[in-house]
């Protein structure tokens, strides 16, 4: 296998909630239906409502990158105030600085309506910060690998970009790009539209993923992910990724580490491995 990348990717993961796929081949498209519309007793019913329900997952089409682009910015974008606020549960120092930054108001000022301020004022640093840093890598990733799609994903030996379609309409992405030297494919970009998750598109962009890793001979496929909420973990877990790291201090592209953006913006970074084969 080769890959030839034209320059370095920013790289994010993202996803959505899961459910059951039906496998298919790299060249082929896949077409889901929810169990619900495969349960109907009416014949009839049932294909229209399967043709109504159907997700098909196919490889990237040169028409599909505005689609492609929003879905990857809109997702992009909640990651802001998953990060600034929901984020903070995993940040346990974080949270006693600003307890004692909040504290330590109280003391310096002796006023009670500053210092019930001080934890409103602290959100709002670390919504700003959080936006500053996200917009950044946004700016990045849109300017980098989902500027050029073929050129990134299509063209290389190796790698692929597929979207899943309901109804017509383009509703997930998801990557994989191949790394020869270390016989792994990562998984990466995987999102999906809003308004169309709970459908089992996310879990079934995955297992394409997982495919096309077994059908091209790599032996483990790979992942690394700031996504803040446990949905997307489980769903990893489900496809039996196994967690192999976890850092407290990752760095995005964009971040320039200055001491109010290391006080106000913090991100787990977790890597997640799916072994396919003894090497």
């Amino acid at each position: 296998m080769h890959l030839s990348s034209p320059k370095m990717v920013c790289e994010t993961k993202i996803v959505a909630d899961e459910h059951d796929a039906i496998p298919g081949t790299k060249k082929e498209s896949i077409m889901w239906g929810s169990p619900s519309s495969s349960a109907a007793l009416n014949p009839a019913e049932t294909k229209e409502d399967v043709r109504k329900d159907a997700v098909f997952i196919r490889e990237f089409e040169r028409g599909d990158q505005e689609e492609v682009r929003r879905i990857f910015y809109e997702g992009i974008m909640e990651r802001i105030p998953n990060t600034a606020f929901r984020g903070l549960r995993q940040q346990p120092k974080t949270q006693f600085l600003y307890a004692l930054l909040t504290v330590m108001c109280f003391f310096v000022t002796k006023s009670v309506t500053l210092t019930c301020c001080a934890p409103l004022i602290l959100m709002g640093a670390r919504y700003y910060y959080s936006r500053k840093v996200i917009q950044s890598y946004l700016d990045c990733a849109l300017q980098t690998d989902m500027a050029d799609i073929e050129a990134y994903y299509m063209t290389p030996t190796g790698s692929c970009f597929w979207v899943a379609v309901l109804d017509g309409r383009v509703v997930g992405i998801v990557a994989a790009q191949g790394r020869e030297d270390e016989n792994t494919v990562e998984l990466r970009r995987m999102s999906v539209d809003s308004h169309y998750r709970g459908k089992g598109i996310a879990k079934a962009l995955g297992r394409r993923v997982l495919e096309f890793a077994v059908r091209n001979n790599y032996a483990a496929v790979v992942l690394g992910t700031t996504a803040v909420k446990l949905a997307a973990h489980k769903l990893y877990e489900s496809l039996g990724f196994r967690q192999t790291g976890q850092s407290e201090d990752y760095r995005l592209p964009g971040m320039n580490r200055s001491p109010l953006q290391r006080l106000f913006f913090q991100i787990r970074y977790s890597r997640y491995r799916l072994q396919l084969r003894e090497e």
